[in-house]
């Protein structure tokens, strides 16, 4: 087999791992989760108010303001703990990290094959 062939056969197989896994339940799962809270209003309300009250902060620190700025800073605090807190996060962070750890088993996987390869042929 040429290198040309190799390439196509080496590119068809990953094309293949790649449809796998795109379509492997924890990967659908984490998808369906990241469109809902990238779509999620009272999420998008959340992320507003969070920027708000950040450059709030910095507008108070630049005109020395410390107990305005304390106040945002505060209210960053809290918004970000009411955003980190929220189920549709919570559930998104979960399925996140199974989606990651199928990812990084395959890849561990594909390093010691290849690895084994490389050993047995020298």
């Amino acid at each position: 087999m040429g290198y040309l062939e190799e390439e196509q056969a080496l590119q068809a197989e990953v094309d293949k791992m790649l449809s796998l896994l795109t379509t492997h339940e924890s990967v659908q799962t984490f998808k369906d989760i990241q469109g809902k809270a990238q779509n999620h209003p009272g999420l998008k309300e959340l992320e507003e108010k969070i920027k708000r009250a950040q450059k709030d902060a910095v507008a108070y620190a630049h005109y020395d303001k410390p107990e305005a700025e304390k106040q945002a800073v505060q209210e960053i605090n809290d918004l970000n703990k009411a955003y980190k807190t929220h189920p549709l996060v919570e559930n998104y962070r979960d399925r996140l990290i199974e989606a990651d750890e199928l990812l990084q088993h395959v890849s561990t996987m594909i390093q010691k094959e290849v690895n084994e390869r490389i050993e047995g042929e020298e």
